[in-house]
């Protein structure tokens, strides 16, 4: 009988993502399948811009806004 289990191939060693029930030791034959590309979008939000009574407000900007900390010790030049 056979049967896949997902996993990921990393620094010479294949994590499992679950195991295999009912089996202790099996050859095993590993195919190794494309990498998807990941496309990332990136967007703004905008004032209003979600349906419902819960909408954005000026002060959840005001929140969501970065204040330098001057006792952070970070440069911000």
């Amino acid at each position: 009988m056979l049967k896949s289990v997902e996993g990921i191939y990393k620094d010479g060693k294949i994590e499992l993502s679950e195991l295999p029930s009912d089996v202790t030791q099996s050859r095993v034959i590993v195919t190794f399948l494309a990498s998807k590309p990941v496309h990332s979008n990136s967007q703004m939000i905008s004032f209003g811009m979600f349906n419902g009574s819960n909408q954005s407000t000026e002060e959840d900007f005001k929140v969501a806004e970065f204040f330098e900390d001057v006792d952070d010790n970070l440069d911000y030049s």
